[in-house]
């Protein structure tokens, strides 16, 4: 590495971790200012505040590492453009690009490390910080019962085009109550509505309990009586794994498990789900390159300011060209998810535009 690159990624990767720390720590501060009546309402212990704002950890790297990038590109082009630096550079027959070459490369790596922390521990930290804060809420007496995981109001599609609504799921006893399940044919008519007062999982089957089993024409109107049964053996092929696994929201699964549940959910015929659960796979994909692309849209910025301007001005950018860029993201997913736009467009057109517009103020600096 030329000993200019250097220079430059120097001053860049020391105000990105100075940033981090800053913002960690005065999230922190200001949670637990904010909480601090409920804190000391529920008596939680250090150990376990400690715990808890250790789990969310990885989920606020992920989300302050692209403004980190930004104020720390902005600022030291910002600086380098003040002092004259970047007249010398470009005298010498450099180009932007070539001069922000390390700081590309830095931009690379921390988007490849966000895209790992999001999928490989940002799920199971967000699932770990929500068991911590309820048990802050119940109290963190040592002597308290342990009490069984439960999932409540479960909702899910699940094969043969079946929906199921469950009211409580005791994951620990393979246990539903309130069971409600819809099944549709291939243009989503309903077909068959089954419901249970209970079902248990016992030697690979569910056996219901109470059962009462309505079937409906294709007009929806119940053809035939209703039958009931005390106890019925569903041919259901979900475990309680699956239940427990397909409970949970999307942002609490890793990329492979959101695309099992995409891929089961695909033979319900649910269309409007299907497409926000695709927009989300895709977000996974694209959103930890926002790092890069930011870097690259602040270049251009840091660049056209007065020479006068650096220090506060880098800081006002940022928080602007920040601001602009997740409105944006943010209007291509929800126009996405309205069915506007193809899933996989509408995660990356943000990227691309943000990218593009970049790439065009580049070339016509002076």
């Amino acid at each position: 590495m030329r000993i200019l690159d250097r220079y430059i990624l120097k001053s860049v990767v020391f105000i990105f971790i100075s940033c981090i720390f800053s913002f960690l720590f005065l999230y922190i501060t200001i949670d637990v200012l904010s909480n601090l009546d409920e804190i000391l309402k529920h008596r939680a212990t250090l150990t376990l505040m400690v715990q808890y704002y250790l789990s969310y950890l990885p989920v606020m790297f992920v989300q302050v590492s692209p403004f980190a990038c930004l104020l720390s590109t902005v600022y030291t082009f910002s600086k380098l453009n003040h002092n004259n630096e970047i007249i010398a550079m470009r005298s010498s027959g450099m180009s932007i690009l070539r001069i922000a070459k390390g700081v590309l490369l830095f931009g690379l790596l921390i988007s490849l490390l966000v895209f790992w922390v999001n999928n490989s521990f940002v799920p199971s930290a967000l699932t770990e910080n929500r068991r911590i804060k309820a048990q802050i809420e119940e109290g963190a007496s040592p002597n308290r019962a342990k009490k069984p995981k439960l999932i409540i109001n479960l909702s899910m599609y699940g094969s043969r085009n079946r929906l199921f609504f469950i009211n409580r799921f005791f994951v620990d006893t393979k246990t539903m109550e309130g069971i409600t399940i819809l099944e549709h044919d291939e243009n989503q008519n309903l077909t068959k509505k089954i419901v249970a007062d209970k079902g248990v999982y016992t030697d690979g089957l569910w056996k219901f309990s109470q059962c009462i089993t309505y079937k409906f024409d294709h007009n929806g109107q119940v053809i035939d009586e209703p039958s009931y049964f005390e106890e019925e053996i569903m041919a259901i092929p979900e475990t309680p794994k699956d239940f427990a696994s397909l409970g949970q929201k999307p942002e609490l699964m890793d990329i492979h498990q959101l695309q099992d549940y995409i891929w089961r959910v695909s033979k319900s015929g649910a269309t409007t789900v299907i497409r926000n659960l695709k927009v989300d796979l895709y977000q996974r994909f694209t959103s930890p390159f926002t790092s890069l692309i930011i870097i690259l849209l602040g270049i251009p910025f840091s660049l056209i300011t007065h020479k006068r301007a650096s220090g506060m001005a880098s800081i006002g950018i940022s928080i602007i060209v920040g601001f602009l860029y997740y409105i944006l993201d943010a209007v291509c997913l929800a126009i996405g998810k309205s069915g506007l736009l193809m899933p996989s467009m509408a995660a990356s057109m943000s990227h691309l535009t943000a990218l593009s517009l970049s790439l065009y103020l580049i070339s016509k600096l002076p």
